[in-house]
């Protein structure tokens, strides 16, 4: 077992307060609040943010890049984009010194990513279908273009962290449709898509992937992805699906 190992005086973080120590040559995070200290992680595991940089607020740390909830007590995450918690460990105070023990792993462990998107391993040793080929197949199943079958192409378009489609998640804010005057009986669509922060690290992969899946539509002759950040994106957006996915109730 890891031995506990001395980072602060007691009289060197106010409370409330936070401060960055180095325990066992790693550095945590070190809050005191309410006469008692605790120690985290300073990552955020939605992106790597550093924690003790956000607004704490009595038990609870904000990631200061895309706001995702900790709490200091027990690393859990508390809030979107963040679904993982980040390790808490065993702090003590004992004669006016803060000792901190790291943990090897995380005393609330979180949601783990849903075994239904492990990829499966091809047949025969041949390599998976390309994105646009299984767009295009999805695209047979549903029928003509339209609202409705559009979103659910999109459902094919998943955020690469939390392994949900957009559509569920409640970033599709608005889909239309016109036809294409360069390309007769085909249709240019435009997406209104929104993200879970304004910086959100995805942004890029999910406008490709949103383009890529709709433009393998043969009926498809553009589309724009438009992005809107207002009304700004809550979890209250999500489908029930995306919350039983998360594991969030």
């Amino acid at each position: 077992m890891a031995d506990f190992h001395r980072v602060a005086d007691v009289r060197d973080i106010p409370d409330p307060g936070k401060a960055l120590v180095e325990a066992d040559g790693e550095v945590v995070a070190l809050f005191h609040v309410e006469g008692r200290f605790y120690a985290i992680d300073d990552v955020c595991t939605h992106d790597g943010g550093p924690l003790a940089e956000g607004e704490l607020r009595d038990h609870t740390i904000a990631c200061p890049r895309h706001g995702a909830k900790f709490d200091i007590r027990t690393g859990a995450a508390l809030s979107m984009p963040a679904v993982r918690a980040t390790r808490a460990h065993e702090v003590k105070v004992e004669n006016g010194s803060v000792w901190v023990r790291l943990r090897a792993e995380p005393l609330w462990p979180g949601v783990p990513a849903p075994a239904a998107f492990v990829a499966p391993v091809p047949a025969a040793g041949l390599p998976p279908a390309p994105a646009a080929a299984a767009a295009a197949r999805t695209a047979e199943a549903t029928g003509p273009l339209c609202e409705e079958s559009i979103r659910e192409l999109l459902k094919g378009v998943k955020d690469p962290e939390l392994f949900v489609n957009i559509v569920d998640l409640g970033l599709v804010y608005g889909v239309t449709l016109e036809p294409a005057a360069d390309a007769p009986g085909k249709q240019k669509i435009s997406v209104d898509m929104t993200m879970t922060s304004p910086a959100c690290p995805a942004g890029p992969q999910l406008i490709g992937d949103t383009k890529r899946v709709l433009g393998a539509h043969a009926d498809v002759a553009g589309v724009e992805v438009r992005i809107v950040m207002d009304p700004p994106w809550t979890p209250d957006r999500m489908t029930e699906a995306a919350r039983d996915q998360l594991g969030i109730f």
